[in-house]
């Protein structure tokens, strides 16, 4: 009852507030044929805010609805025709237009104006591309945002992004590599606005060119272009309260002449939140009820400057630098309870348990990120272009952690203390060089190039009796790791086109990798040596066709392979308690993908996609008991035998009202994990994965604008055993720009009803353990940026040859 009042009353207000007149029109091309699909946008004539897109139907009519008396313009665009422009439309009753010609040519400039305009959602041989600027997007709050909106993209409620329903997807900002992961990569995102972002490629099946690393493929969000010179800056402040506060101070700046361009940007964010888990292991006949509570806090401040040097109007020399000091201090307070004999599972903890372990962990660490880059461009002429990189790059994490273990009885009293303490020092040390080459060939273009990576780590991990200050270190569970990395790489590449419909892409990449690692002992033998030495080729092919209706079929294949990173190599044994521990594998093999896609965009604005995936060696983590210990369980990774993944994309921006837009993004997809470890254990894990995002945005009086988001995901497989249950998230936010635009305003409320909390379960090997997580996720925060100066001016885009080695760095 109370809901079909709101509605009506929401009827009511709207009937007051906007008559329903209508506009109406048949678009025809020169020769007098009906232009389906066509965009038609209707803008208001004072402020020139987008009122209402709609497209034309197959026989070119289109009909624009529940319009308020005022004044507008009308512009009509389609591709291969100039865009055609209605001025001084005032609409105080019902207005047919009659016939509109789209015309080949030139036109009347009383009546009509040529300009620029892109669909929302472009296929090409090689990649999707999703247009912001000049759509109705361009309203979305920042980045990451955005990326929920783009084809065949997917964030859960703890920012990692997958394509498709896979993962490993890499991130770059203008062709270059962000070497960021997790928060420190989603906060990134959030400092970028819509009005930075021009356009966002989705290269779901990467060309020969490309680096091969990474399963799910790139996402390259592109910013806008330098149109003008001069100088301009910008500065922004936010900040969010949940149980913890967060906030980041960005001031960058850019100057550009005729000669030079510099830039620079300065950061500093401070997170701090809570990780809690709940979870009952059983296990060798026991069962063990785990209560964690983890809270970090991060202080991150950064700088990333460079410069451009114009060796006259062809020629650029250009440095870039990037830094990130990270202090890292973690307080964990952890509870288990240890009850012996059988218990059978979905059963609830009976009884008392034989012992209580409370254990807590102090980590203070630093992390330190240096990347430099020096690149050469050429523009030698007539679609000849050389691009030459040499890149550093130099990772340094330093971590001292403390671990008290205290054992009590059920009634307090307590049985033992064990206290430990570790030191984990890494290093690690990227080189590469690379060389590309652009030149046309026939009516196509082609472009073929060489690269070569040297990656150097070292690790050590030094074990010891007791706390900093008062400690003795254990040889035999102190141990070092080293692990070098050469990959040498040719790739060549070719685009072009059968017929004016008819458009391809191909290449060929091949990779040899030489790797090896030695881990040493302190106080035992050592340890077989890892060697890997491989040769791989990565094909890849895309062909596009356009039908008669303006839609786009597309069909892509490429191979890929994800290579390690650094950290689950590892060996060394990182324990939450004395029951609880993590390890790399050093022994591990990188995965393997084949991708083949079917698109099919329909009016330049609906966007489907099937896909199949097969990865051999699939890299997981897994849950496993440990083999001294019946009380411990432990994670690692190791290859699956294969993972297979079929998956259906739909997304669709639609205008309900002229101040209501929705946008819909909808993804299904069946997973399939396989592995049989012999007496290790198997995996036998099938599943069905849905995805449903939707953004609600409502222009609102006096110049606000506010929205309503909602995500729900359905059942998967996290890591390679954890199946967890569907869980949703509603987010609402309001916006407002101030003087002029200078200024922009945003008040957001985060996971308002507390719902992305992860439950599932994991049956591996004698261990089955279910649980939930539960973060820092709902929240209130409120943002302020300033931007001054030329707003056209911008740095060049380039990426570096650092980009695919770095993003295995965490």
């Amino acid at each position: 009852m109370k809901r079909n009042f709101c509605l009506a009353l929401m009827t009511m207000i709207s009937t007051c507030l906007f008559a329903q007149h209508q506009v109406t029109a048949r678009v025809l091309d020169g020769d007098g044929n009906a232009v389906t699909y066509a965009n038609v946008a209707l803008y208001a004539s004072d402020d020139s805010t987008l009122v209402k897109v709609e497209t034309t139907a197959d026989d070119g009519f289109f009909r624009i609805r529940n319009l308020v008396q005022d004044t507008y313009f009308l512009v009509i665009s389609y591709l291969g025709a100039p865009d055609l422009k209605v001025d001084n439309l005032s609409v105080a009753a019902d207005q047919d237009l009659g016939v509109l010609t789209l015309a080949p040519g030139g036109v009347d400039l009383a009546q009509a104006t040529v300009r620029t305009t892109r669909a929302l959602v472009e296929v090409k041989p090689d990649r999707t591309v999703f247009n912001v600027q000049g759509t109705i997007n361009a309203a979305a709050n920042d980045g990451l945002e955005l990326l929920r909106k783009a084809p065949g993209v997917a964030i859960d409620n703890n920012d990692n992004i997958s394509v498709l329903s896979r993962s490993g997807v890499l991130i770059y900002i203008d062709g270059r590599r962000m070497p960021l992961q997790g928060t420190d990569l989603s906060n990134y995102l959030r400092t970028l606005t819509a009005e930075q972002i021009d356009r966002i490629d989705i290269i779901t099946s990467p060309g020969a060119r490309y680096e091969a690393q990474g399963n799910a493929g790139i996402i390259d969000i592109r910013l806008k272009r330098a149109e003008d010179e001069g100088a301009n800056g910008s500065l922004a402040l936010s900040g969010s309260q949940g149980r913890y506060a967060q906030y980041a101070v960005n001031l960058g700046g850019n100057y550009r002449n005729d000669r030079f361009n510099l830039f620079s940007t300065l950061t500093y964010t401070r997170n701090q939140s809570f990780s809690k888990s709940d979870f009952i292991s059983r296990q060798n006949n026991f069962l063990l009820v785990d209560d964690l509570l983890s809270v970090p806090t991060l202080r991150t401040p950064g700088i990333r400057a460079g410069l451009d040097v114009y060796l006259g109007k062809r020629q650029t020399l250009g440095v870039l630098f990037n830094g990130q000091y990270q202090n890292e201090s973690r307080e964990v307070g952890n509870s288990t309870e240890i009850y012996t004999g059988p218990s059978a599972v979905g059963q609830p903890v009976a009884g008392m348990p034989d012992s209580i372990l409370r254990a807590e962990v102090f980590d203070e660490g630093d992390h330190n990120q240096n990347t430099l880059n020096l690149n050469y461009n050429f523009a030698i002429g007539s679609g000849h272009n050389l691009n030459v990189d040499l890149d550093y790059g130099r990772f340094r994490n330093d971590n001292q952690i403390d671990q008290p273990n205290r054992y009590f009885s059920p009634a307090g009293q307590l049985l033992s203390v064990s206290n430990n303490s570790f030191d984990t020092p890494i290093d690690i040390d990227i080189y590469t060089a690379r060389l590309d080459y652009e030149f046309p060939i026939g009516e196509g273009a082609a472009s073929a190039g060489a690269k070569f990576s040297q990656v150097n780590t070292g690790n050590t991990f030094l074990f010891y009796d007791g706390l900093h200050g008062d400690r003795q270190l254990v040889d035999d569970r102190s141990n070092s790791f080293a692990y070098d990395e050469s990959v040498y790489a040719l790739y060549s590449s070719y685009d072009g086109a059968f017929s004016e419909r008819w458009r391809y892409s191909m290449g060929l990449r091949m990779e040899v990798t030489d790797a090896s690692g030695v881990l040493t002992t302190f106080g035992g033998a050592p340890e077989p040596p890892v060697d890997f030495n491989y040769v791989s080729l990565f094909p890849n092919l895309g062909i596009t066709h356009t039908l008669p209706s303006g839609n786009v079929l597309n069909l892509r294949y490429g191979r890929r392979i994800n290579r390690p990173d650094y950290n689950s190599l590892n060996p060394f044994r990182v324990q939450l308690n004395e029951l609880s521990y993590r390890r790399g594998n050093p022994f591990l093999q990188p995965e393997k993908i084949n991708n083949v896609e079917l698109g099919y965009v329909v009016g330049r604005r609906y966007n489907f996609k099937l896909a199949y995936s097969r990865t051999e060696d699939q890299v997981a983590q897994l849950l496993s008991p440990d083999d001294e210990d019946p009380r411990a369980g432990f994670e690692t990774y190791d290859n699956l035998a294969q993972q297979t993944v079929y998956s259906f994309t739909a997304s669709a921006p639609i205008q309900i009202l002229p101040w209501w837009r929705t946008y819909l993004n909808v993804m299904g997809g069946y997973l399939s994990n396989e592995a049989d470890y012999e007496e290790g254990g198997t995996v036998n894990i099938e599943v069905f994965n849905y995805r449903f995002y939707n953004q609600n945005t409502f222009t609102l009086p006096g110049k606000f604008t506010a929205e309503v988001t909602g995500q729900y995901i359905g059942p998967g497989v996290g890591g390679g055993t954890f199946e967890y249950n569907g869980f949703g998230v509603i987010n609402l936010g309001l916006q407002r720009s101030l003087f002029h635009s200078l200024v922009n305003a945003k008040l957001t409320f985060s996971d308002i009803l507390y719902t992305s909390i992860i439950e599932g379960s994991s049956n591996f090997n004698g261990l089955y353990a279910e649980g939930r997580v539960a973060r820092d996720s709902r929240r209130v925060g409120l943002s302020l940026s300033y931007n001054f100066g030329n707003q056209k001016v911008r740095s060049r885009r380039r990426d570096t040859g650092l980009d695919a080695e770095a993003s295995r760095v965490h």
